[in-house]
């Protein structure tokens, strides 16, 4: 598997070249050279945010397509809490559910009765304390990619408990593999991803060896299938709810909803990768020390912001919050005292150098102090014109090789003029000269 695998594609034939991307990707993982846009793969944390901006829709999720599951005998599939907000006529989650069935599934396991399983095993560890605080969610891999990345020694404030999604996989699977009799290879493990950093989750993950999902199926592909399902079924579905989830898993698919679900009041929840940034800035800064829990999610108004979702995500949002009204608090909580092993992590989640200059310290000052050297020589304006997010990013890239001071439109101006007053000087001094003789 590739180090650096991830679901965020682009369309060369449709990128135009125009920087839009460059500007919002909170890694700098995106310059624009020979008229297109290139992803540096070691930067990229599959957030999405080039989707959600380019206008020109040049940049993809790979996702698994639905017909995937023909291969596999019993088919479980995971919809997320977010999933629920996406449908205007609703009353309960089992139109969905029955809907998911209809469409061929054997079995539906809710990612939000995972959740109530890792609210629960987040509320035991802070309580018994020994976590570095504020202990930051682990819970959006887009996030947890940015930290492993540009800010490496929050690492040890990051909760070592498995995703729901991955734990809803696992619990899915065990499941399936008790009431069919069925071998592993057998059951196929369905997830309904709301953002490609969900996808690369499954294909390259975190925190765990190997993901328990066999398919990321994007919520946008299933979305049609599903409605027409759920039309098809709406006279017909149980009219009482199973009630594989509460209150607390599915609060799970909006901002804020783990955070509150720790029963804590010294929590802050953030969504939007610009204020996630910050939010990690200030924690780096040792100035939310005083915080027990920090939730931070990519995607605005959390899971139902991600740019595989259909509907718009403060009416998901809105939606999710109606749904669960009628909920029992938790359908789901851990028996006994320990916290089972099927929880936590059973892989470390190790920094990435990607923003390293060079490999030998001594290499990688000399580079710094190139690059400052030639930042100072450029404007500052950040324009973007050169195709590199900043200035301070054109000098490393023209440290690195990869670039030239003639990128930068205002430098190359200069050298313009430079000439162009040569030349009128040189046409001066050989009118004068010419005068003179005559």
């Amino acid at each position: 598997m590739s180090e650096y695998f991830h679901s965020v594609t682009l369309d060369k034939d449709a990128c135009r070249g125009c920087i839009t991307c460059v500007k919002r990707c909170p890694t700098e993982a995106i310059r624009v050279r020979n008229g297109k846009a290139q992803i540096i793969r070691e930067r990229c944390i599959d957030c999405g945010e080039c989707i959600r901006v380019c206008p020109h829709h040049a940049k993809h999720a790979m996702t698994d397509p639905l017909s995937g599951t023909e291969s596999f005998a019993y088919k479980v599939v995971l919809p997320p809490p977010s999933l629920f907000g996406q449908y205007k006529r609703q009353e309960d989650l089992e139109l969905i559910r029955s809907a998911l069935r209809g469409l061929g599934f054997d079995a539906v396991y809710e990612v939000a009765a995972a959740a109530e399983l890792v609210s629960d095993a987040t509320r035991r560890l802070i309580e018994k304390g020994g976590l570095k605080k504020p202990v930051i969610s682990s819970a959006c891999p887009a996030v947890l990619r940015l930290i492993r990345i540009c800010f490496p020694n929050l690492l040890e404030n990051v909760l070592p408990l498995s995703a729901p999604m991955e734990l809803a996989a696992r619990l899915a699977r065990q499941e399936a593999m008790w009431e069919t009799g069925l071998p592993a290879e057998k059951i196929g493990i369905v997830f309904l991803a709301p953002c490609p950093a969900k996808v690369t989750a499954v294909r390259n993950p975190m925190g765990t060896v190997k993901s328990e999902v066999d398919l990321a199926v994007s919520v946008g592909e299933i979305y049609p299938a599903l409605l027409a399902a759920m039309n098809k079924c709406a006279e017909s579905y149980p009219e009482t709810d199973s009630a594989q989830s509460g209150r607390t898993g599915l609060s799970w698919g909006n901002s804020g909803g783990e955070a509150g679900a720790t029963f804590t009041v010294r929590y802050l929840a953030a969504d939007g990768i610009e204020n996630v940034i910050n939010v990690l800035e200030e924690i780096e800064g040792d100035r939310l020390s005083d915080q027990d829990f920090v939730e931070l999610s990519a995607c605005p108004a959390g899971c139902v912001g991600g740019v595989l979702n259909i509907e718009n995500p403060y009416v998901a949002a809105t939606r999710i919050k109606q749904l669960r009204s009628y909920r029992p608090v938790s359908c789901n909580n851990i028996a006994g005292e320990e916290i089972p092993e099927l929880l936590c992590w059973d892989a470390a989640v190790e920094p990435v150098a990607a923003m390293r200059l060079d490999p030998v310290p001594g290499q990688s000052l000399g580079m710094m102090r190139r690059i400052e050297e030639i930042w100072s020589r450029l404007y500052g304006l950040d324009c973007g014109s050169c195709g590199a997010p900043s200035c301070r990013a054109l000098a490393e890239d023209i440290v690195l090789g990869y670039s030239t001071e003639d990128a930068c439109i205002y430098l190359l101006k200069d050298k313009v003029d430079a000439v162009r007053s040569s030349m009128l000087s040189l046409r001066i001094d050989s009118r004068e000269k010419s005068a003179e003789k005559g």
